[in-house]
């Protein structure tokens, strides 16, 4: 299993987990009950309950960068262009825009 921290404007909006099941993203609690909460993604609206896939959905495959940059990333870092979460873990700690990802080591993925 991989998971990733979502930080939505440097605060923990929720995680992104991957397993054998597919891709699964939560919101944080603590986010949900901020007063200025507002949904990553118009596709991934404010819930409680997690949200569940067979693929990357495809906000978060969105962040994930093209053409020579991600040439650029395969070479240097050795990924696997079809490893959708592992491109995501490596490139997109500082994307433009609000949202960014952060790799949760295996001793922190429990949270």
């Amino acid at each position: 299993m991989r998971k990733a921290e979502i930080k939505f404007k440097d605060k923990t909006a929720g995680w992104l987990t991957q397993d054998e099941n597919g891709y699964h993203f939560v919101y944080d609690a603590a986010f949900l009950a901020s007063r200025d909460a507002e949904p990553i993604s118009l596709t991934l609206p404010l819930q409680e309950l997690p949200y569940q896939n067979q693929v990357l959905f495809p906000f978060f495959d969105g962040l994930i960068p093209e053409g020579w940059l991600l040439d650029i990333a395969e070479r240097n870092w050795k990924l696997n262009p079809r490893d959708r979460m592992g491109l995501l873990l490596a490139c997109c700690k500082d994307c433009i825009g609000a949202v960014s990802v952060y790799p949760v080591k295996k001793e922190n993925a429990d949270e």
